[in-house]
């Protein structure tokens, strides 16, 4: 199914909206308005790093752990205007993309390109192109929310992406996240529970580094700025989360007694 977007007529070609100034204007007033002080209202918000990115220039790929639907909008919010401007948050096309009513907030807050996770061949390269374009990007590289709180492995497309358009990655760390609205929660968080956002140095690829052993240092990169966080302000880690998925899944499993 095309979405909402992949039908509408923009001046200069479809790609030009992510790039637009007085879309940009618009959506940062809503962004300032209306998305962060709801999000910031709901959560305690405490952002980390900033100083990180003073000598940032030009189009970058800024990289997460997953697991809140408050992800995106906590890190657009916390990073400075002038790399926030035009950041374009990668969506899934399926579940973002659907309808009207989805796509329409979607793009209007988050500058939002569909991601097809089944791979439909219309919507390859668009990422590549935006960043060429001098597009930052937002990009999750688990593919999807955590439903334990432990963080998936990498896909490697964000660091090939760094690799093909020479463009390096922002690694960052959402601690909280998880605790304040899990998958499984229906109703918003109450109480306005403590969220971290600790962004980290750009991270370039190494000369002849390919996208693996990249995908892999920005992976370990965020696991270390998650879990020195939480440590420091005791809460829980994403080792600990994974502890907790691993024993879980243990005491599921038949034993040879138990069959």
């Amino acid at each position: 199914m095309s979405s909402l977007f992949d039908r509408v007529k923009f001046p200069g070609g479809e790609r030009a909206r992510y790039r637009s100034k007085p879309l940009a204007a618009t959506r940062t007033s809503a962004q300032l308005l209306l998305l962060k002080p709801a999000i910031w209202r709901l959560l305690d918000v405490h952002v980390h790093g900033k100083e990180n990115l003073d000598d940032l220039e030009g189009a970058f790929i800024a990289i997460a752990n997953h697991s809140s639907h408050f992800d995106a909008p906590l890190i657009i919010g916390s990073l400075p205007r002038k790399h926030s401007e035009f950041l374009s948050a990668g969506a899934a096309a399926d579940y973002f993309f659907d309808a009207w009513w989805k796509a329409a907030p979607t793009a209007l807050f988050f500058n939002a390109f569909p991601v097809d996770r089944k791979g439909t061949r219309g919507r390859k390269g668009m990422a590549g192109n935006l960043l060429s374009d001098g597009v930052p990007l937002l990009l999750f590289p688990e593919g999807t929310r955590s439903r334990t709180g432990a963080m998936a492995p990498f896909k490697p497309g964000a660091a090939a992406l760094c690799i093909s358009r020479d463009v390096p990655a922002v690694p960052i760390a959402l601690v909280g996240a998880y605790a304040a609205w899990p998958s499984t929660q229906k109703s918003l968080p109450r109480n306005r529970p403590t969220v971290h956002v600790v962004i980290g140095r750009p991270m370039h690829p190494h000369p002849g580094e390919i996208a693996h052993q990249f995908n892999e240092r920005l992976r370990r990169q965020v696991l270390e700025l998650h879990d020195s966080t939480a440590r420091a302000y005791g809460m829980k880690t994403l080792a600990e989360y994974a502890h907790t998925t691993a024993l879980e899944q243990a005491a599921s499993t038949p034993t040879e007694e138990t069959k």
